[in-house]
């Protein structure tokens, strides 16, 4: 038997999971939680990322003896480092409002159409080209940026380099070339040098360095270290003829393609086009996902979000639905009053009471998940006959049934911990402890769920 941590990081909490791998059967384990809590300093929010380090090394050392670790972790954010290595300052966090100003700045020097073309990426205020643009870098004395999975892979081996999925993120990466796009880093004013090289999923960083306090010298592997780009690698798919909706803190739904579409219509539906792990594309859309209902609980301080959960499971579809891709929602703060507010512009009641509220949230996310499934089938020409569901979502039964109900297709939901399963099945075969279909081992070693819609429950598919 072969042991290899999955070292998670996701926006709300992280996570080191080991899986078990014998023959063609991986078994997870989870060695050690711990939230992920942001710091707001002045005007801005920070990842408050040397605790997340000491957390994720206190989990290596409780994960027991190893023979792999790979990291991954939300995209886009970096941090930022001198020429000895050191820190500079920690990094900011994406839901940060720093980069407006960045953005009209880029947009006068790169126009979007062009900027889309090049590089395939989704417009998002937080995109790291935007955020370089914000970031008086040079100033500071940082001569390296890593994003957040490489900064802590860094701290682990001393290796520096930049991991290419969650590369394909920055909107500054060409994804026909696999290459940083020099149109784009010249139009912006930005240099590519400030990133360490390049490196594939399934290579070798190094070895876990003596003073990290581990029983022995582990390789440290580069694997998908965009959380979705792992959790895709864990779709328990059968065929091509399927989308994915990567549910948690995000929803990001979309198709695994062989290449990506650049078109001026991608562009204008805001599909992106970032890399996945063995040469794939993963086209697919950003929807605000249970971000909403974190926010929700937060405001209300929810002691037990499963009884709310029940009560809207228990109310007919909402006559209120919000746009779950909309940007007022991208921000921390008083979630329940932005969506009423949201309502109201657009002439549907508020919901009266918390229940409303949650089927109000979760209805739009069925909404959302129909509407960008449906756009990325029209857009890639690609057939899809299920809906996969993965990660934390798979969880959430209403959510599921309520997708199924929108798009009129089969949800197969699971596996739930999709990003650690698809980062140890990378280690494990890039260490040859596997020889099988990564799928084909997903199906057969992880409990998964099946969605069928209801005639009775066609949640406005044609709103």
């Amino acid at each position: 038997m072969k042991r290899f941590a999955a070292v998670d990081l996701g926006a709300s909490s992280g996570r080191v999971i080991v899986g078990e791998v014998d023959g063609n059967r991986v078994a997870l384990h989870e060695a050690h939680r711990f939230p992920n809590r942001p710091v707001k300093i002045g005007r801005t929010l920070h990842w408050d990322v040397l605790d997340l380090y000491r957390e994720v090394v206190d989990g290596l050392r409780l994960a027991g003896p190893l023979d792999g670790i790979g990291v991954d972790s939300w995209a886009v954010d970096y941090g930022l480092l001198d020429r000895h290595g050191a820190l500079v300052g920690n990094p900011v966090h994406y839901r940060d409002e720093r980069t407006g100003p960045a953005v009209e700045r880029a947009r006068g020097l790169l126009p979007a159409e062009a900027h889309y073309a090049a590089t395939g990426i989704q417009f998002q205020p937080f995109n790291t080209a935007f955020q370089l643009l914000a970031d008086d870098w040079a100033a500071r004395g940082a001569v390296r940026a890593l994003l957040v999975p490489d900064l802590i892979a860094f701290w682990l081996t001393g290796r520096e380099g930049t991991e290419i999925t969650n590369a394909s993120t920055t909107a500054m990466l060409d994804p026909r070339t696999r290459a940083w796009s020099e149109q784009v880093a010249e139009a912006l004013g930005l240099d590519t040098g400030l990133f360490a090289p390049l490196r594939e999923p399934g290579s070798v960083i190094g070895e876990v360095l003596p003073g990290i306090g581990l029983s022995q010298r582990v390789p440290v592997y580069a694997v998908g270290s965009h959380d979705t780009a792992s959790a895709v690698v864990a779709v328990p798919a059968r065929d091509d003829n399927f989308a994915y909706i990567s549910c948690g803190t995000w929803s990001l739904v979309g198709v695994e393609l062989a290449d990506p579409v650049l078109t001026e219509e991608s562009r204008r539906a805001n599909f992106t086009n970032e890399l996945g792990v063995d040469g794939t594309i993963r086209f697919l859309r950003n929807v605000m996902g249970l971000w909403l209902l974190q926010e929700c609980h937060r405001a209300w301080g929810t002691t037990d979000p499963g009884a709310l959960l029940a009560e809207a499971a228990a109310l007919p579809p909402s006559p209120a639905t919000v746009d779950a891709t909309d940007s007022r929602f991208l921000a921390p703060g008083d979630m329940p009053d932005r969506i009423a507010a949201a309502c109201r512009e657009t002439g549907r009641p508020e919901p009266r009471t918390r229940a409303e509220l949650v089927r109000c949230v979760l209805d739009s996310l069925a909404l959302a998940h129909r509407d960008a499934v449906a756009d990325a089938a029209r857009l890639s020409g690609r057939k899809v006959d299920v809906v996969h569901v993965v990660g934390g979502g798979a969880r959430n039964e209403l959510l599921c049934q309520l997708t199924a109900d929108a798009c009129g297709l089969p949800v197969v939901a699971g596996p739930v911990e999709a990003s650690a399963l698809g980062n140890v099945l990378v280690q494990a075969r890039a260490a040859g402890a596997l020889d099988g279909d990564l799928r084909t081992i997903v199906r057969s070693t992880e409990p998964l769920a099946t969605y069928t819609p209801r005639p009775e429950g066609a949640l406005g598919r044609g709103a």
